[in-house]
């Protein structure tokens, strides 16, 4: 039995697979990078902006995204004044760069009063040089902080795509999740949202969460479908480490895969295109304006304690931390940061030929665009099936088709996502995120 077979046999999901290498495999860089250095081979006509906002009301029971709950009064403030300083920095290193995207995540962004999502604005455009009004600007919302002063401000400012983290519509399951919300009150930032006038709306939504069936998952979707979202995206609830539903996820009767399949069946019949394993777009979605990003081409670069950039052979960030004791720690110190500690990258990863590899075979894989063998001919001047021979299995399994162009997971496969991304993980990153000591 291959490896891959064996994981098969075990439980439907591995675990989220987003960016590679996962955080948890980043380490102390020794010696420290610079940033003029790390970035000087990089293209930097087209770049990813992302600042994070790292506060929310509170945490939900299966979130551990690097946040603070509740800070007390200054925090928020002292936070963006070093937001700030680290951006002046990061764009003297940089030189002259265009951004093709901005996202702004936490966290709650919209957690901040109006004043501070202003001055948070006014970084990226006016110290970092980020055109907001001509590139697509995403933002993330809770349905207690969607207000409405604030979401006219995001609209004036060029905000064009809002997320909304939903969880459910069933007071029961949004009550287990300890997620500080009401169905009526979702409901009711749904509608100052369409209010506003946002181009796209994303709901998340995640199935697995206790008390949770099948019937009153697919309850949520409809829900959901009745505000004509642009985007949703379906998350399946995971065991995380430090949070309290990280045992939640039952051995047994684990009802996330029927979940899945019933979603993804009643999106499809409604007219919704499945663009990965999680996301979905409506045929009414407005195709996006602005510069060409591709994300296997182009950088990201983030500012903000937690944001993580990437180049082809860097990615880095600040330190990681789930718990209360943990994060404010390591804002601490960042906000006490002098200036010149942000012209380096002290904490991340260094991607060797075979990582960059791996890297753009999974986030090729994992798209819906798949994988096309003269791109990666291209980019490394080799074959990916003799740089990667174990992608040989995936056609015999049901799990991909091949063509001349291109190698792209069938439904199976998209279905098995979150398990074929970390079985595409080198053995020295596995090692690594199995070696991390969660803090």
């Amino acid at each position: 039995m291959t490896r891959l077979e064996s994981m098969l046999a075990g439980p439907a999901y591995e675990g989220y697979a987003y960016a590679y290498p996962h955080k948890t495999a980043y380490r102390p860089l020794r010696p420290p990078v610079p940033l003029r250095v790390g970035w000087s081979a990089e293209r930097r006509d087209a770049l990813f902006l992302y600042l994070h906002v790292p506060f929310c009301e509170m945490r939900c029971g299966f979130c551990n995204l690097f946040t603070q709950t509740r800070p007390k009064d200054g925090v928020a403030g002292a936070y963006l004044a070093a937001l700030g300083r680290q951006a002046v920095r990061v764009h003297e290193a940089l030189g002259d760069v265009r951004f093709a995207r901005v996202a702004v995540g936490g966290g709650t962004p919209t957690f901040l009063d109006t004043a501070q999502l202003a001055e948070l604005f006014d970084v990226a455009e006016h110290t970092l040089g980020a055109d907001l009004h001509a590139v697509p600007v995403a933002v993330e919302t809770s349905p207690a902080t969607a207000e409405p002063d604030k979401l006219a401000l995001l609209r004036e400012r060029g905000v064009t795509r809002v997320s909304i983290g939903v969880q459910s519509f069933v007071d029961a399951e949004l009550t287990a999740a300890g997620r500080p919300q009401t169905a009526a009150q979702v409901e009711a930032a749904l509608e100052r949202l369409r209010a506003a006038g946002f181009p796209t709306l994303n709901l998340d939504l995640i199935y697995g969460l206790p008390r949770q069936t099948v019937a009153s998952w697919l309850t949520s979707v409809r829900a959901a479908l009745r505000w004509r979202p642009e985007e949703l995206y379906l998350y399946p609830l995971y065991s995380r480490p430090l949070t309290p539903l990280g045992r939640a996820v039952p051995g047994g009767d684990d009802l996330r895969p029927a979940s899945y399949r019933e979603a993804r069946a009643l999106l499809l019949d409604s007219g919704y295109a499945q663009v990965s394993m999680r996301m979905f777009r409506a045929r009414h979605a407005l195709a996006e304006d602005g510069p060409v990003y591709c994300c296997q081409e182009d950088g990201m670069v983030g500012v903000g304690c937690g944001a993580r950039s990437y180049t082809r052979s860097l990615h880095y960030a600040t330190e990681y931390a789930v718990r209360a004791a943990g994060v404010r720690e390591i804002l601490a110190d960042y906000v006490a940061r002098p200036d010149e500690a942000f012209d380096r990258a002290d904490f991340g990863f260094r991607l060797g030929p075979e990582e960059q590899r791996r890297r753009y075979v999974i986030q090729s894989l994992l798209s819906g665009e798949g994988l096309a063998p003269a791109a990666y001919r291209a980019r490394f001047g080799t074959e990916a099936l003799d740089d990667l021979p174990e992608l040989g299995e995936l056609e015999p399994l049901g799990l991909a088709r091949r063509d001349p162009d291109r190698l792209t997971l069938t439904p199976a496969g998209v279905e098995r996502s979150d398990l074929l991304g970390p079985w595409l993980y080198s053995e020295a990153v596995r090692n690594l995120m199995g070696d991390y000591a969660w803090r």
